[in-house]
């Protein structure tokens, strides 16, 4: 099988860009770990580049040096003499004598810094001699140069952000997000692997759209099968993957592996005061800091609730794998064939697997208006939430659209393994929390219930009147485009 990439229609434009642009370009793509932007760039670029060095993981500069040295000597012309340099400034003073005694050539030089957190690290002097290279030589040439890392945060902090030599050097950036479920069944799809839309929707609950765990799937099983061998075989990439991902890309990953696992704990978010109760964090900048992080690298999403101002500000964790490893991995003895099986007949699977699509919906919002026909109305996504007294109940929406044409959606999302059918004593419960939503909203606005789930509504006499509008999980599998 072809490792033709999949997607990526607007990131492969921009690369295609700067190659036929008349500037020089530097290009920061910014993803977590194992999103596929070493892919991407090999993909659009291929045989183009000229020079690739990626940094090694803990190695010291001196080790990081001799690497560079090493493939810069295969860059370089024959008969053209290099030492091991001293110094990253020494490094690009070698690579600029090299780029001015090569060949001309009518095409763009490319050069490729991947993991560069692993090259940058602190007291290295990378970025300043990378700042050196591009102010002094590259944005004189012909030349791309592209730099790429795992590490979100730290990209966007010291390099999109970068106050110094960097600083507005950057002429393209490229945020790499996970797939989406459309690209993800076109990547399945291309593999030859026939799995209809709940399988895959049940495997994108624990993998997400991330497509080195989507490259495991093996055709000929279903999704349980794969989960089974991918997740809890002695051999599965999944297995032990938690242990690795996030000291991969935080120098300090304790405390953000607590905050990751403090979140997991409740389905409808946190607030940075309940982050820090239940992680037993100390109270401080620096929590703020791991949290931002963990947003910019794409593990964990913030919403405001309804009517709710920046204080009430909630973190949910939107990473499935973290997800699902600390709901079923973590901790639990017995790692064995068929455990996903029986795992997914308990009571805790039904809980986990509702929070699980309910963050799908929430990723694919504009495949929901798509579906509503809302695309050109101006909207905002947002939660509400209402504890309850000792004389009325508490609600919970776990997504509602507010529209600028005076509608509101308020968004049941439930998973299930067939169609779903609304009974009597369910039908009054959705009545009462419409009811207690414009009784504590004040809203004016007109109220549409929408009903979301795997296999659609089988409309009955408690949803007549009642459902304005129901999809089954097809609609999320729409292109991202409204």
């Amino acid at each position: 099988m072809s490792n033709q990439l999949i997607g990526r229609v607007k990131e492969q434009t921009i690369l295609q860009k700067a190659l036929q642009s008349s500037e020089a370009e530097m290009i920061a793509v910014v993803g977590r770990r194992r999103v596929g932007k070493t892919f991407l760039i090999r993909s659009v670029y291929g045989d183009d580049i000229d020079l690739e060095v990626t940094g090694i993981q803990h190695a010291a500069k001196k080790d990081q040096l001799e690497n560079f040295h090493f493939l810069l000597s295969q860059f370089a012309p024959k008969d053209t003499p290099t030492s091991v340099p001293n110094s990253w400034l020494v490094a690009f003073r070698q690579l600029i004598e090299v780029l001015n005694v090569r060949p001309k050539s009518t095409k763009k030089t490319i050069l490729f810094f991947d993991e560069l957190p692993w090259l940058a690290t602190r007291k290295s002097g990378f970025l300043a001699a990378l700042g050196f290279f591009w102010n002094n030589w590259a944005s004189k040439n012909k030349i791309i140069v592209v730099i790429c890392g795992s590490a979100a945060s730290w990209m966007i902090q010291k390099v999109v952000q970068n106050k110094g030599d960097l600083h507005n050097r950057i002429t393209k950036r490229i945020y790499l997000k996970p797939f989406n479920l459309y690209e993800t069944e076109a990547f399945i799809k291309h593999k030859q692997i026939n799995l209809n839309r709940y399988q895959i929707l049940q495997l994108y609950m624990i993998m997400g759209g991330i497509p080195h765990y989507l490259k495991e799937i093996e055709t000929g099983k279903s999704a349980i099968q794969n989960i089974d061998d991918i997740c809890f075989s002695e051999t599965g990439l999944l297995r032990d993957e938690f242990s690795r991902l996030y000291p991969a890309l935080f120098e300090k990953a304790d405390n953000h592996i607590k905050i990751i696992k403090a979140l997991s704990t409740k389905w409808k978010g946190l607030t940075r005061k309940e982050i820090i109760q239940i992680s037993r964090l100390p109270e401080g900048g620096g929590v703020t800091k791991v949290i931002e992080e963990l947003v910019h690298s794409g593990f964990v999403s913030f919403y405001y609730p309804f009517g709710k101002k920046k204080k009430n500000m909630l973190y949910r964790l939107s990473d499935e794998y973290s997800l699902f490893y600390l709901r079923f991995i973590e901790g639990k003895r017995t790692q064995e064939r068929g455990m996903w099986n029986r795992l997914s007949q308990t009571s805790i699977y039904k809980s986990w697997s509702g929070y699980a699509f309910e963050s799908i919906c929430l990723k694919h919002v504009t495949q929901i208006k798509k579906a509503l026909e809302i695309g050109g109305i101006y909207s905002e996504a947002s939660s509400f939430l209402s504890k309850g007294t000792d004389t009325t109940k508490g609600i919970q929406i776990d997504l509602l659209i507010d529209r600028n044409d005076h509608a509101i959606n308020i968004c049941e999302l439930k998973f299930y393994n067939g169609s779903f059918s609304i009974n009597k004593s369910y039908a009054e419960e959705l009545r009462t929390k419409l009811t207690r939503f414009k009784e504590l909203s004040k809203t004016k606005k007109q109220i549409f219930l929408t009903l979301i789930n795997t296999f659609g509504l089988s409309e009955n006499k408690h949803s007549i009147g009642l459902v304005d509008n129901s999809f089954s999980m097809d609609i999320l599998f729409a292109p991202n485009s409204i």
